[in-house]
């Protein structure tokens, strides 16, 4: 585990590469990953979109401030997405706010279909699910994960499938719609119980 770890490590950008990566393969009418069509680069367009506005207005809370400051080692954060993922774009924003808040975190991106084998030690259920961060201490080791969604839209996701089977266009839509009325806060919630929570075992 540790060895793919870090040989992922050397694959990574930051979030401003990563920012900069989507936009100039848009201007190709490309989306990131090996696998092109038509839906991925619109997916991708529209995430390009979301992301900028995201980074404009997307306000941390007191109590993230607070909590993050205390933070007192070091932390890597690697986040694995990719360019044409909903959730990841409503999300990594977020995420990269709140890394700002302390020179203890830094956070790393790596696209997920380059990145197969650290995927696969990270699935959801055992889907290769998007976003997934992975808290890494300074010797690289699990200290904690979260992904791919913030709680509320992970109980709502569960919630749907058990009534209707599985995710359909409206559903997405809806979940789309919760997203920009939360504005990023549930994610902070999530991250502050994982900052102030006694670190996961190693793993």
């Amino acid at each position: 585990m540790k060895e793919i770890i870090e040989n992922s490590l050397k694959n990574t950008i930051s979030y401003a590469e990563y920012r900069s990566l989507v936009s100039s393969l848009l201007e190709e009418g490309k989306a990131t990953g090996p696998i092109q069509s038509e839906a991925l680069t619109n997916y991708s367009l529209l995430n390009d979109k979301r992301m900028k506005r995201l980074d404009k207005t997307i306000k941390i809370s007191e109590e993230t401030i607070s909590e993050f400051q205390k933070v007192t080692e070091p932390q890597t954060w690697l986040v694995i997405t990719e360019g044409w993922c909903g959730d990841a774009a409503q999300n990594i924003p977020v995420l990269q706010k709140i890394a700002d808040i302390t020179d203890k975190v830094d956070l790393k991106i790596v696209l997920r279909d380059e990145n197969l084998p650290l995927m696969d030690l990270f699935l959801t259920n055992g889907g290769r699910s998007i976003p997934k961060l992975i808290a890494l201490d300074k010797d690289n080791n699990v200290i904690n994960t979260w992904g791919p969604r913030p709680s509320t839209a992970t109980k709502m996701v569960a919630d749907y499938k058990e009534e209707h089977g599985s995710l359909d266009a409206q559903f997405k839509q809806d979940l789309q719609v919760w997203y920009n009325k939360n504005k990023g806060k549930n994610v902070q919630e999530d991250l502050v119980k994982l900052a102030t929570q006694i670190p996961a075992k190693k793993i």
